[in-house]
C-alpha cells in the first residue's frame, strides 16, 4: 500500500477486507466494556489502513457510543444546530441525530424542511469541512432500521487511491498549483435541494478553507480532500473552478473507488476517517415512510491539517 511500508499486525481483532483498496469489517471487539488499549491501538491501525471500518451488532447504547468515540479524541456537538431553539431529540448533545424521526416519534412529514436539509447527505461529502476545524473520525450507529430492502446504505469513496491513479499531468498540476478550496454547508444544501434554498447565497456565510491535495498524516499517503461542500477553488474563475471540481469528483467516484456498505441490524456501527474517504447516504433514506434512527458521533480532527487555512475559532456552522 502506498505510504505504508508494511501492513499492521492484528492480534486482537479480526479483519475482513471489503474492497481491493480500502474498507474492512472488524470483529473481535468487546463493546460491553471500555475498549482496552491494545485493542483500540489495532482499531486505530485498521482505520488508518482501510479508511472505513464496520462493526456489526455492537450492542452499544448512546452512552457507550459516546464513550467509544471519545477514545479517538475531542467530540463535536450539535449546539450550532440548536442555537436557534430547535429541540434535540437525543439525550446527549455529542450525538448528531441523522435519522428521519420527529420529537414525538413519528416519521418526518412530507413537508418537513429537514427532509430538504438532509438531501445534502446524499451527495459525496466529508463531515464539517465547512467549519474552522474539520472532522477527523465519524462513528455512525444504527439504532432502528427500516425493513430490509428499503435502501439506506452508505457509500464510501477511496480518495487516497483516486489521487494515486490520477493522470500524471493532472496530478502534477494539483501539486504545483496547491489549490485552496472554500467549503460551505449552504452550498451543498443548495446543490441538493435548489428549490428549497433558491434564495440562499452561500457567500453570505462563512466558509472553511482547506488545501485540495493533502498528505494524510496517519498513513503518509497523498489524498484529495474533496466534498460536495466545495463552493469554489480560490484563484480560479467560477467556470474553471467548477469544471476542475467536477472533473475530480467524476474521477474519485468511479465504481472502482466506491464501496457500498449495507446496514444489517440495530447496533451496527461504521467508523470512517473523513480525511481519507468521502461518504454519502444512499436511496433517499430520509424520505421513506419507515422509521430510520441513525446517530453519529463526530471527532474533531487532531492532525496538523485540522484547521486548514482557517483562524482557530469555536464558531461553527449549523442549520436552523
Amino acid at each position: 500500500m502506498p505510504g505504508l511500508s508494511t501492513s499492521p499486525a492484528y492480534n486482537h481483532i479480526t479483519i475482513n477486507k471489503l474492497h481491493p483498496t480500502f474498507g474492512a469489517e472488524i470483529s473481535g471487539v468487546d463493546f460491553s466494556r471500555a475498549v482496552e488499549k491494545d485493542v483500540f491501538d489495532e482499531i486505530l491501525a485498521a482505520i488508518t489502513q482501510f479508511g472505513v471500518c464496520v462493526f456489526r451488532n455492537t450492542g452499544l447504547d448512546d452512552a457507550g457510543h459516546v464513550a467509544f468515540a471519545g477514545q479517538f479524541g475531542e467530540l463535536d456537538d450539535v449546539t450550532p444546530y440548536t442555537a436557534g431553539g430547535r429541540a434535540h431529540r437525543l439525550s446527549d448533545v455529542r450525538l448528531f441525530d441523522v435519522g428521519n424521526i420527529e420529537l414525538d416519534g413519528t416519521v418526518f412529514a412530507l413537508d418537513n424542511v429537514r427532509r430538504e436539509w438532509n438531501k445534502g447527505n446524499g451527495l459525496f461529502h466529508v463531515d464539517s469541512s465547512f467549519n474552522p476545524r474539520r472532522a477527523g473520525y465519524s462513528l455512525l450507529r444504527a439504532h432502528e432500521l427500516p425493513p430490509a430492502g428499503m435502501g439506506g446504505e452508505t457509500d464510501f469513496a477511496d480518495v487516497r487511491t483516486a489521487f494515486d491513479e490520477l493522470p500524471t499531468t493532472l496530478k502534477e498540476e494539483l501539486r504545483d498549483k496547491d489549490y485552496i478550496t472554500a467549503h460551505s454547508l449552504w452550498h451543498s444544501r443548495k446543490t441538493a435541494a435548489p428549490g428549497t434554498f433558491a434564495d440562499v447565497n452561500p457567500e453570505d456565510y462563512p466558509m472553511g478553507r482547506h488545501r485540495l491535495v493533502q498528505r494524510h498524516e496517519a498513513s503518509g499517503r497523498e489524498t484529495l480532500y474533496l466534498a460536495a461542500h466545495i463552493h469554489h477553488i480560490e484563484g480560479l474563475d467560477p467556470d474553471a473552478s467548477r469544471a476542475l471540481v467536477d472533473k475530480l469528483f467524476r474521477h474519485a467516484t468511479q465504481p472502482r473507488y466506491v464501496l457500498r456498505i449495507g446496514w444489517e441490524s440495530p447496533g451496527d456501527m461504521i467508523l470512517w476517517d473523513n480525511t481519507s474517504v468521502m461518504h454519502r447516504a444512499v436511496g433517499g433514506s430520509f424520505e421513506g415512510r419507515f422509521r430510520r434512527d441513525m446517530r453519529r458521533a463526530t471527532v474533531h480532527d487532531g492532525s496538523s491539517s485540522a484547521w486548514g487555512l482557517n483562524e482557530k475559532s469555536d464558531v461553527r456552522q449549523g442549520l436552523p
